[in-house]
């Protein structure tokens, strides 16, 4: 389940939300024999509420509120008959946790049940037993502070007809399959306009079924359940970001097939200079009334180079890209994609590898602002050219052989961008390895000591001046043992040169900065930190 987005509360009364938060939907099942069909999986839970209060104080206690969007279910690993796949992952926003659905029952010998969860999963045919739907509303939400009553509602149950039960859906229960030989239906879900437009989540899979029509989805994404061999039809996934069940299986004829992921909107009145802060990918929508925003956008860090056998000082990670603004047009209504870049690997020991560069981050179209992920830090080796990799910053040359030439630093601002998003990496003629660039300064030489990270660039958007972007140490060598220290703004430290070994660190998350180089003794290096976006809305 990736946390996808902070949201921060900034104003210092408490106000409210609207909310809305659907589960990811279950799988449908597979079975194994031509004979035994599964039932279809069960829609997340969908819980809304108006009037919720968030707080600076709340969340976390700093007023950063955690959302976690939760995946789909999947089928057992390799597809594999007669077993059943994962329920939906669970969707939260503060204390409203919407529960995965259930998975449609799939087990031949004898028939399983569903599987409980936001909504129920679809029961399995396979003997002449009944088998019973999954339990929905599991586990019972409540009311208030939701508007609905229940999250979800129970899978369909097999009677001895040879199709399996529809799963559960938001506003009815999965259909159990009946003397036509159909799989059942899955339930229907529930309308929401939160977003501005009414859109139907959470319905759930419907049940498969042998040589008769699979089960239709549920409104809301439910996936359709497979038909077996005449007239057949293969099992649909529950529709991303609508929390949809999958599709049931038919064995020997086709999968069940995976459910929906979930989705987290929520709805506030924004009062003036309101910050929203984003440390994972999402979309923002401009709230009305509002023209222009101040942004900081920062990438993802590099990470530090690592040796092998030659154990001369690795380059540090260069920060990623740092950029600031203010007053930059938006418009109200509009969706814009929030990106926010991963730091660049660090390297496991002895790989003699480059350290991987950080991932860009980025205010989407029409906006179009990009911060460009960290340089890597060069690995260390007898002769020259062991150059940084260029980035938003660049990182640092790794050490060589004194007199056999320059490993060069990595070039920073690239692309180039005005103000200039970052500098060069460290170069070095010598046994040191040049640190990574900073957001306001280049890395430090290892020509004659270990090279420092350069300096990262402090910012007060979020209501508190924080450095940002600083890069990472360089590894250190012989009779200059220690790492050179990373710059202020997360830079990680580099490793020592002698025994016993300093391990490197890592650059600090959501902060860009770069990774520690691996010294003399080797050892891994530090992976670069994540990045990060921050916005500061202007009325």
């Amino acid at each position: 389940m990736p946390v996808l987005a902070n949201f921060k509360s900034n104003v210092p009364q408490f106000y409210t939300v609207n909310y809305l938060v659907v589960g990811g939907g279950g799988v449908g099942a597979n079975t194994a024999a031509s004979t035994q069909v599964g039932g279809g999986g069960g829609a997340g839970g969908f819980r809304t509420g108006t009037g919720f209060a968030v707080s600076t104080t709340g969340g976390d206690g700093n007023g950063n509120y955690t959302i976690t969007v939760g995946a789909g279910g999947v089928a057992a690993a390799g597809g594999a008959p007669g077993a059943n796949g994962t329920p939906g992952g669970n969707s939260v926003f503060s204390s409203i946790t919407s529960a995965g659905g259930g998975f449609g029952g799939g087990r031949e010998a004898p028939s399983q049940a569903g599987g409980s969860g936001g909504s129920g999963g679809g029961g399995s045919f396979g003997t002449s037993a009944p088998t019973i739907g999954g339990t929905g509303n599991t586990p019972a939400s409540s009311s208030p502070p939701d508007s609905n009553a229940t999250q979800g509602n129970n899978g369909g149950t097999n009677s001895g007809a040879p199709g399996g039960g529809g799963g559960g859906g938001a506003s009815s229960a999965g259909v159990s399959p009946g003397p036509s030989q159909n799989g059942g239906a899955g339930g229907t879900g529930t309308a929401s306009s939160i977003s501005g437009s009414s859109v139907i989540y959470a319905g759930g899979g419907g049940g498969g079924t042998d040589g008769f029509s699979g089960g239709a989805g549920g409104t809301g994404g439910g996936g359709a359940g497979n038909g077996g061999p005449s007239p057949g039809g293969t099992a649909t996934a529950g529709t991303t970001n609508l929390g949809g069940g999958g599709g049931g299986g038919t064995g020997g004829y086709g999968a069940g097939a995976n459910g929906g992921s979930g989705i987290v909107i929520l709805k506030y009145t924004v009062p003036s200079q309101t910050v929203f802060t984003f440390k994972g990918t999402t979309t923002w929508k401009c709230p009305t009334g509002v023209t222009s925003v101040d942004y900081l956008v920062v990438a993802g860090g590099g990470g530090g180079g690592t040796n092998s056998g030659y154990n001369a000082g690795c380059g540090g990670g260069g920060a990623g890209g740092f950029r600031t603004g203010t007053a930059l047009s938006v418009t109200a209504g509009t969706s814009y994609t929030i990106t926010v870049g991963a730091g660049g690997s660090g390297r496991s020991s002895g790989s003699s590898s480059d350290g991987g560069s950080g991932s860009d981050s980025s205010l989407g179209a029409p906006l179009s602002i990009t911060s460009t992920g960290g340089g890597g830090g060069a690995k260390s080796a007898n002769t020259a050219g062991n150059n940084g990799l260029a980035g938003g910053s660049g990182g640092g040359g790794g050490g060589l052989n004194p007199g056999s030439g320059t490993s060069n630093g990595g070039a920073g601002n690239t692309p180039s961008t005005s103000p200039s998003q970052g500098n060069s990496g460290g170069s070095t003629t010598g046994y040191f390895g040049g640190g990574g660039g900073g957001a306001s300064a280049a890395g430090g030489s290892g020509s004659s000591a270990t090279g420092s990270g350069g300096a990262g660039t402090a910012s007060s958007i979020s209501g508190v001046s924080t450095f940002y972007a600083g890069g990472g140490g360089a590894g250190g060598y012989g009779a200059s043992p220690s790492g050179g220290t990373g710059g202020a703004g997360g830079g990680g430290t580099g490793a020592n040169g002698s025994s016993p070994a300093t391990p490197a660190t890592a650059g600090t998350a959501n902060t860009g900065g770069g990774g520690g180089g691996v010294g003399g003794n080797q050892g891994a290096s530090g992976a670069g930190g994540s990045g990060i976006v921050i916005i500061k809305i202007n009325q």
